[in-house]
């Protein structure tokens, strides 16, 4: 139980902090960024998993696997490309109400695709986060686009990944191998129109280390995740979104409007509903456990 909440607090506080990371190489274009961490990141798990014997399992994918995380490998990209270039440009507040609101959003696509029934508290905290976002629609004038992309991408991602059968590291094997021919394309092409040729030696540097980093934070929220109650496992997570709103508002100084702040205050209590809850459905559940 201890070593599982280390292995999840290790996963969340490394994407809570991945904000500083990417800033390091804001100037490089997003989508060459992702196209480095989808290859760095195959690079990483490959030797992971030759260090470890673990490779027979791919002779074994079956086509239906390899169409579903055709899928899932579509849904991680849209989410890392979006992820990148709003920590690229100043919109750090934004991405960390994306995860925020994830949790609710999973709770939504459960019941619309796997006909879960949420239990009415839960459809509570739902809608106290859809008010957030629509209060800050109304507010702006436009959607929440980057929160929402981000939530629904990862949400989605995380349907797919819930009824396949590989575990977390043959997954992301599966996902960077059929996303690989298409990021060393693109990187073929910049490199023959030039577009590579400012980078310098420290770029690339952050650029392979983006595998590592990666796969690593996967690799430790897979740990935690086997050895944490399900329960524990989602208060953990908001971490993550945290670190990256307290980045946002006093390392990066993004604006924090009266009104983002009222929008944030719902989708928190509407957390706070979720997570509480939760827990008491997991207590109810042992109390009422045979010894």
């Amino acid at each position: 139980m201890n070593s599982g909440v280390f292995f999840a607090l290790g996963a969340y506080l490394s994407w809570g902090l991945f904000p500083l990371y990417f800033r390091q190489i804001a100037a490089i274009p997003a989508l060459q960024i992702v196209a480095h961490r989808t290859l760095w990141s195959l690079a990483f798990v490959v030797v992971v998993l030759l260090a470890t014997g673990h490779l027979k399992w791919l002779r074994g994918v079956s086509a239906a696997t390899w169409r579903r995380f055709a899928l899932s490998a579509a849904l991680i990209a849209v989410n890392w490309l979006a992820y990148v270039w709003a920590v690229g440009h100043g919109h750090v507040i934004d991405a960390s109400l994306g995860y925020f609101i994830n949790p609710l959003v999973n709770v939504a696509l459960g019941f619309a695709v796997l006909h879960e029934r949420p239990r009415p508290v839960q459809w509570l905290a739902v809608g106290l986060a859809a008010f957030g976002v629509l209060w800050l629609t109304f507010a702006a004038g436009r959607l929440p686009w980057i929160a929402l992309v981000l939530a629904l991408s990862f949400g989605l991602y995380g349907l797919m990944r819930k009824t396949a059968t590989l575990g977390a590291i043959e997954g992301l094997t599966l996902e960077t191998l059929i996303l690989a021919p298409l990021a060393a394309a693109g990187l073929a092409f910049w490199w023959q129109a030039g577009d590579l040729a400012g980078q310098t030696a420290v770029d690339w540097a952050w650029l392979v280390g983006t595998g590592p980093v990666t796969a690593g934070a996967l690799l430790l929220f897979a740990a935690g995740a086997r050895r944490i109650p399900l329960a524990t496992l989602g208060l953990v997570q908001y971490v993550s979104p945290s670190l990256q709103f307290l980045l946002g508002v006093f390392l990066f100084r993004e604006p924090m409007s009266a009104t983002r702040l009222v929008a944030f205050g719902f989708i928190w209590s509407a957390l706070a509903v979720y997570s509480a809850e939760g827990l008491w459905q997991t207590r109810r559940a042992l109390q009422v456990r045979p010894l």
